[in-house]
């Protein structure tokens, strides 16, 4: 088997574990509070890369350190911030709405990075503009049963999606800077430790008891797979894959993300979608696609 092929096959394991994790965390919304939830699994996510990180130094034939320890910190920090509003939003959103809708909604942080590029005076290509325009109209077709109605639930994934976004830009910035896989383990216990703060403020606000012993006991499972599978596994494998398959490539097969997130919510909670939002995650799949494909410096046939 080719190093490509490897490749390949190791980012679409990572597409199908971060498109099944939607259904880990829905059924960790279902049984906790959104913030104590994101709390747990962030710090398993620190906690289970951190034997990653010990095996990567081992491989580097020079002494490992910390080069950058500055812009290491800050950076895992912000990133981590970034990813705490991130999950807040989708978290709490995702009470309100499908698994499916929730994996393509989220998606839609790949057309937003540019138009978001645009305030750092980055050239933006024309036809990513034509993906952003499908990408919004295929989210009002998924999200819009009626003209002037949209689910709440919907409307809080796409500020959470537009949060990912600007995850992606500060890891766009600090990844040339620092380690990124110790920048990723700093990320996930700042996103943790934000996320405890909202655990006693801002849960008992939506409803949700404090945790307790037996609340971990019984999401037990969404929490293992969302912290240890979606965090430190196939983050891990996403690095991997990359190094030994083409940009563009990677780029398309992660998006399939999407696909396997509908695909689970239909298996294991039995959701469906009418014409309508079938056509507009069809929308929202092709912008992201193409997106990726308008974006890439480097092309293949």
């Amino acid at each position: 088997m080719s190093h490509r092929v490897k490749g390949n096959l190791l980012l679409l394991l990572t597409a199908i574990i971060w498109g099944t994790s939607f259904i880990a965390t829905k059924s960790g919304a279902e049984g906790m509070g959104p913030f104590a939830f994101n709390s747990v699994r962030s710090l398993l996510g620190g906690i289970a890369l951190l034997p990653v990180i010990l095996a990567l130094d081992r491989s580097k034939k020079e002494k490992p350190g910390f080069q950058n320890k500055k812009d290491l910190i800050i950076g895992g920090i912000l990133c981590g911030l970034a990813l705490f509003f991130a999950g807040a939003f989708q978290q709490i959103g995702i009470l309100y709405t499908s698994a499916g809708k929730t994996g393509f909604i989220t998606s839609l942080y790949v057309v937003l990075v540019p138009v978001l590029q645009v305030f750092l005076r980055k050239k933006v290509r024309a036809g990513v503009w034509f993906c952003v325009i499908a990408a919004m109209i295929g989210f009002f077709m998924l999200s819009m049963p009626k003209l002037g109605q949209i689910s709440m639930g919907d409307i809080l994934i796409f500020i959470g999606a537009f949060c990912f976004a600007l995850h992606i830009l500060i890891i766009d910035y600090y990844v040339e800077r620092a380690d990124s896989v110790k920048m990723a383990c700093i990320q996930f216990f700042a996103c943790s430790a934000a996320a405890a703060v909202g655990m006693f403020s801002v849960d008992p606000l939506l409803g949700f008891d404090s945790l307790r012993a037996e609340t971990l006991v019984d999401c037990a499972l969404p929490l293992l797979y969302s912290g240890i599978m979606s965090c430190s596994v196939a983050y891990t494998l996403q690095i991997v894959g990359q190094k030994i398959t083409d940009s563009v490539f990677a780029s398309l097969i992660l998006s399939l993300e999407s696909v396997f997130a509908v695909i689970s919510g239909m298996i294991f909670f039995g959701e469906r979608m009418v014409f309508r939002e079938v056509m507009g995650c069809i929308l929202i799949f092709a912008a992201v696609v193409i997106a990726q494909l308008f974006s890439s410096e480097k092309k293949t046939e």
